[in-house]
């Protein structure tokens, strides 16, 4: 059976990176009617944090992506261990005892040499005496796995026919001195004995694709039991890489500013595609979703967009679906009131307080003599959404003003803004007592 897995590593908050990754393995899974696994990346014991696990269980939550399966890696090390003793065995994985600062001392020798920075393989050299004699003496050694030296050739699911020279590639670190077993490892360990038949990931990960590639023959005598698409990378509004600022769009800051699950999951979902955005649920999403829409070129992360699918998502939203997340006082005769005009779930919050709470209002000095006018012309309670119309042929009646010059300054008196919900819905919430104030205060 087909099996995907995201593999979040807890050391940071879950961001839209993430999420894109997270969103495209659940929905090709389910589009194929796979299994959909959640692996917690957790090797790197002194970064993990249990509150940004927390996050991630949440931010799947939210997106409303179960998981079929769970792994964590910190409780699989027999199995690394295991791992790591057949590599010894047979002489692909081999101890080095060069210090950081060695080792930056040879790298900057190749480039002088006009060489090519990678490791040049010393410590093979190395006797057994030699290497017992290192470690008599204090030294502990980081492990490197002994690359084949092959092109490893794959058929990338987005990006095509890929190739990876592994001759131009230092052995990659497999286990650091202080015992940490690192993600190439681990990863194709678990890769490989929770069969995962599909890995969907970021761009930024071919050269370690074709290492890994080589890992996986290493360890399971077997090529291409796993096929690979890697997404291309994310840019931001400048076109730079969006990577440089994903702390400030974490799903945790989306979420607490009101964004909607649904309309960030159908951005994500056609995000760099060839698809425009659309909204729709998960299933929907899933049921034609196509690795082949991908474009081999980045993609362009745009939080307008984002927020224009988030706005059209919370314009059908009935008041059942958002009460629990609003505040306690807010109605829902003012939700459908203030709905039409809000791009996210906390605006409404904005709103509320507005109506409700004295406000400094905007003062025109040329507006001044009109709005004392308007004072005048003032009906009397009970208001209904009436009021706003019989106010306004009112004042057009004594100020022969039409068009925005006759409601746009009564708007910024009220409300301090240049537009929102219709005063119409507007003007018997906010009462004529706060209503009278603030004119008396925009006169002055």
């Amino acid at each position: 059976m087909m099996k995907l897995r995201f593999a979040p590593s807890p050391t940071g908050l879950m961001h839209v990176g993430n999420a894109r990754l997270a969103v495209a393995n659940a929905l090709y899974a389910r589009h194929f009617g796979g299994k959909f696994m959640l692996r917690i990346d957790d090797t790197d014991v002194e970064r993990s944090k249990k509150e940004y696990e927390r996050e991630i269980y949440q931010a799947l939550k939210w997106f409303g992506f179960g998981w079929d399966e769970f792994m964590r890696q910190s409780e699989r090390m027999d199995r690394y261990h295991m791992a790591i003793e057949k590599l010894k065995q047979s002489g692909r994985l081999y101890p080095c005892f060069e210090t950081k600062e060695e080792l930056d001392f040879k790298r900057e020798l190749r480039r002088r040499q006009n060489k090519p920075p990678i490791y040049d393989r010393a410590m093979l050299k190395l006797s057994l005496e030699q290497r017992v004699e290192a470690e008599v003496n204090g030294k502990k050694p980081h492990w490197r796995f002994l690359l084949s030296g092959r092109e490893m050739k794959w058929k990338d699911l987005v990006m095509g026919n890929c190739h990876v020279k592994l001759s131009s590639i230092s052995d990659p670190v497999m286990i650091k001195a202080d015992g940490t077993i690192l993600y190439t490892l681990a990863s194709v360990v678990d890769d490989l004995e929770s069969n995962i038949t599909h890995i969907i990931r970021g761009e930024d990960h071919v050269t370690n694709t074709g290492v890994q590639l080589d890992l996986i023959e290493a360890l399971s005598g077997k090529a291409n039991t796993i096929q690979f698409a890697h997404l291309p990378l994310l840019l931001d509004d400048d076109g730079g890489k969006l990577s440089k600022r994903l702390g400030s769009i974490s799903l945790r800051r989306l979420r607490e500013d009101g964004l909607e699950a649904k309309a960030v999951v159908s951005y994500l979902a056609r995000l760099g595609t060839s698809r425009d955005p659309q909204l729709l649920s998960a299933d929907d999403l899933a049921k034609d979703y196509d690795l082949s829409t991908y474009s081999r070129s980045p993609a362009r992360f745009d939080i307008k967009q984002m927020l224009a699918l988030n706005k059209k998502c919370l314009h059908t939203m009935e008041y059942s679906e958002v009460k629990d997340r609003l505040s306690k006082d807010i109605t829902e005769e003012f939700w459908k009131i203030v709905r039409p005009n809000i791009d996210i779930l906390s605006e409404a919050r904005y709103w509320w307080d507005l109506v409700h709470e004295d406000i400094i209002p905007e003062v025109v000095e040329e507006n001044k003599t009109y709005l004392y006018l308007a004072l005048e012309c003032l009906p009397q309670e009970p208001w209904d959404e009436n009021t706003w119309n019989k106010w306004i042929c009112a004042i057009k009646e004594v100020s022969k003003r039409k068009g925005k010059s006759l409601f746009h300054p009564l708007r910024l008196a009220l409300t301090r803004e240049e537009k929102g919900p219709e005063m119409k819905g507007l003007l018997p919430l906010i009462g004529r007592n706060r209503v009278v104030k603030r004119l008396k205060e925009a006169c002055c």
